[in-house]
């Protein structure tokens, strides 16, 4: 299993972070979706066939682009 911390600016509210976990939860392989809005930070674990690069694309396409 594969873990990351992302952070990502956009987050203002609970609100995008329930979106973000939505969205996220949804990709075959991710097992937990775990996020703050006060920290502006998502946590992700998956397992194959997700990758981090789909992770990466999905927070993009929605409109919660991650900081590298």
């Amino acid at each position: 299993m594969e873990s990351k911390t992302f952070s990502i600016p956009n987050i203002s509210c609970d609100h995008c972070v329930m979106s973000i976990k939505k969205e996220l939860s949804e990709i075959e392989g991710v097992s937990k979706v775990e996020g703050s809005a006060d920290t502006k930070k998502i946590t992700v674990e998956w397992d194959a066939p997700a990758t981090l690069e789909r992770l990466k694309s999905t927070l993009k396409e929605i409109n919660y682009p991650a900081d590298e």
